[in-house]
């Protein structure tokens, strides 16, 4: 078994911990990698629709075909990442969906497009287990909050940058050239992390219990203390996100006769500004607290998705364009301060070896079950109208915060691990 030297010097230290932010760093562009790649698509959709001749339900498809396969791949990616390393997982991850990117700027047919998005699901599925577990090795409690708070921030800045620079690039290069661009970026990357990125410690020096069966590991992640109410709370944070993210744009155009062009903006521009500050605000909160109480991480948790609940209901009330802001910024402020806290709060009861796996499991519920609201709201819009289905997401987020209130997570011995 693998012990850390119990003495260090202060200059190995200091290596230690500047290497540390380095990861940070280094996995920050890969996450606005994984969301720049994946979003190029949806900025290029008139000019697919138009070339290939593809319909707005095989447009749909696109989408959805991502996101099924994303869900069933993370619970094994996360497990994967636990078994050969999480360097291993990360590198060929981003290797391979830079290759899919690629690959798609020289698709002729919408059958073709249907396979390299799902083989992008499974690709991409394989890194976020991994680069969370990564960033949770290297920091202790002092600074894990502020660590993958940071590292959430490249989700804001792929969506934004595949949206914008995608949508510009094809107007004046075609969308071929958009793919052909960053998938080789991509590529590119992988071969400079997989010089400088490293995992915590050597893997073949894991416990004996790593190797364990993966029914069995899943039940113990599962029966651990809190981890059924952190399951529980992601996956309705998850449903608030993918019903919000994927319908804003349709209920401003229709509610406040935003143009489109208007209404995607505002949909995702004020969340996403509310959303960055509220990882730093989470990432430093977290962090903090924690030194004066073990549930400082869940009460971040509970502070952001107490502050998220209501002014989400307000979103979907309100009829005065400067309150949808408010609204809609401090929901983000909110939901960036959930976020952050997330993974150091798994931290807490799961097993260094096992927290890849754990977070991969977190990642199918919020997906799976996103993507059956998402469509859900779709059916239910006619009955009810938009406003009331994100009064709806708002109620299910006060239901979250009150659960995780009650979350303590508590590691227990791992069965047949060496002393």
């Amino acid at each position: 078994m693998y012990h850390e030297p119990m003495f260090h010097s202060s200059k190995k230290i200091s290596s230690s911990n500047a290497y540390a932010w380095i990861v940070v760093l280094l996995l920050t562009l890969v996450w606005m990698l994984n969301y720049l790649d994946r979003q190029v698509l949806f900025s290029v959709f008139p000019l697919l629709e138009k070339e290939l001749h593809i319909s707005t339900f095989q447009l749909g498809l696109l989408g959805t075909s991502f996101l099924w396969v994303y869900a069933f791949s993370s619970p094994i990616a996360g497990y994967l990442a636990d078994r050969i390393g999480s360097k291993r997982m990360i590198c060929a991850s981003l290797l391979v969906w830079s290759a899919v990117t690629l690959a798609t700027g020289h698709a002729r047919s919408f059958e073709r497009l249907l396979w390299l998005r799902s083989l992008m699901g499974i690709s991409e599925a394989c890194y976020l287990p991994a680069g969370l577990a990564l960033i949770a090795a290297f920091h202790s409690q002092r600074t894990r909050a502020k660590a993958i708070s940071l590292h959430y921030s490249g989700t804001y800045i792929g969506t934004v940058l595949g949206g914008t620079l995608g949508g510009l690039l094809a107007a004046y290069y075609g969308w071929r050239s958009v793919f052909g661009i960053f998938g080789a970026v991509g590529c590119a990357y992988a071969i400079v992390l997989l010089l400088v990125l490293r995992d915590k410690a050597p893997v073949e020096e894991k416990p004996v219990a790593a190797q364990r069966h993966v029914r069995e590991i899943v039940i113990e992640i599962l029966t651990t203390p809190g981890y059924r109410k952190l399951l529980i709370v992601f996956a309705i944070a998850s449903v608030c996100d993918w019903a919000i993210y994927t319908w804003m744009p349709f209920y401003l155009y229709e509610s406040f006769h935003f143009s489109l062009a208007k209404a995607g903006f505002a949909a995702t521009f004020y969340m996403k500004a509310g959303g960055f500050a509220g990882l730093l605000v989470g990432g430093f909160l977290g962090d903090a607290w924690f030194r004066f109480s073990r549930s400082g991480y869940v009460f971040t948790q509970t502070a952001g998705l107490l502050i998220a609940a209501p002014f989400l209901v307000l979103s979907g009330i309100t009829r005065v364009p400067a309150m949808l802001y408010v609204g809609m910024v401090l929901f983000g402020l909110g939901k960036g301060m959930y976020d952050g806290n997330t993974m150091p709060v798994l931290c807490e009861g799961v097993d260094p070896h096992r927290r890849a796996t754990a977070f991969g499991i977190l990642n199918f519920a919020g997906t799976f079950c996103g993507g059956i609201v998402a469509a859900g709201a779709g059916a239910l819009k006619s009955h009810i109208g938009l406003g009331p289905i994100f009064g709806i997401c708002g109620g299910l987020l006060l239901v979250g915060a009150l659960i995780t209130f009650r979350i303590r997570m508590e590691r227990r011995p791992v069965t047949g691990m060496g002393v």
